[in-house]
């Protein structure tokens, strides 16, 4: 079982490298938690599909780097990666976007259901992003 959640978190990251959102949310079931980081928790796949709208209009983003952690059974793994990204267009609350480069460490949480991601919570720097893009 490991080894098909190792497979599924590769599979998840490799959709979003290639821009492929819908074998993207495909992989996610259909009431998918998502802890935004340092934000408001969201449920279900339509909300995440409309966080990733805003998100891909205002960054354009690749991650790299990338080492999966899954426990025996599958049912929850960890990822930790390189984010290297575009500011394209000004995120509200957030500094001006000028195509500002960034790249930083960031790490994500999985629960497994049924093949699919049903929660994750993901974590990065928020102050560091803020001190790149403005720097």
């Amino acid at each position: 079982m490991s080894n098909a959640t190792r497979q599924l978190i590769e599979q998840y990251y490799a959709a979003f490298n290639a821009a492929d959102w819908d074998a993207f949310m495909a992989l996610l079931t259909e009431d998918v938690v998502h802890d935004v980081n340092e934000g408001a928790r969201e449920g279900g796949r339509e909300a995440f599909g409309q966080f990733m709208e805003r998100m891909n209009r205002s960054y354009r983003e690749h991650i790299s780097n990338i080492t999966v952690m899954v426990n025996e059974d599958g049912s929850r793994a960890a990822a930790e990666y390189i984010v290297e990204g575009t500011y394209l267009q000004t995120d509200e609350g957030l500094p001006e976007a000028r195509g500002q480069q960034y790249r930083l460490p960031g790490g994500a949480f999985f629960d497994i259901r049924d093949g699919k991601v049903a929660r994750v919570t993901n974590y990065y720097n928020l102050q560091e992003w803020i001190r790149q893009v403005e720097g």
